[in-house]
């Protein structure tokens, strides 16, 4: 069975003081899709939390790591630099993808990429836009996933 965890990147989420709205979304979206999700975390806005959450989740993990906020251009958005900080490689066809997907989707710096075994996608914070972007690459992840773990010969 395919396997996903979900990071909300959001410093009032992670304090308490908001809800959560796009985690549980992203959650929903990729347990309909066929994903058991393992784990479902909050944390803070910044390089480094982000940067920490995402090691955390990929230690060891062969699956999909899904974060959800901080793609935008506020003063605080820096998950992207925070996942260029831990990612092995960059999948940027994956990224690419989920920006098309609506007008707005010019407005996320989402990055996607690997660590060790496992696949990280930056989805936007909201809660329509983070799933119409999970969407637009969800038919390729398991494929990817495959190819990663030495499954698919070439």
């Amino acid at each position: 069975m395919l396997q996903a965890k979900v990071i909300t990147v959001s410093d009032g989420v992670a304090a308490g003081e908001r809800d959560d709205r796009s985690g549980p979304a992203v959650v929903e979206r990729l347990v309909a899709a066929g994903f058991e999700v393992v784990e479902h975390t909050a944390t803070s806005d910044g390089v480094d939390s982000v940067a920490l959450a995402l090691r955390l989740a990929s230690d060891g993990f062969a699956g999909l790591v899904v974060t959800t906020g901080g793609t935008g251009f506020g003063p605080r958005d820096e998950t992207p630099e925070a996942t260029r900080r831990v990612v092995d490689r960059e999948a940027p066809g994956l990224s690419e993808a989920m920006r098309l997907v609506n007008p707005l989707g010019r407005l996320s710096r989402g990055v996607a990429g690997t660590v060790g075994p496992a696949l990280v996608l930056n989805v936007p914070g909201s809660t329509r836009g983070a799933v119409e972007c999970l969407d637009a690459v969800l038919d390729v992840v398991p494929h990817a996933l495959d190819l990663m773990s030495g499954g698919t010969p070439h």
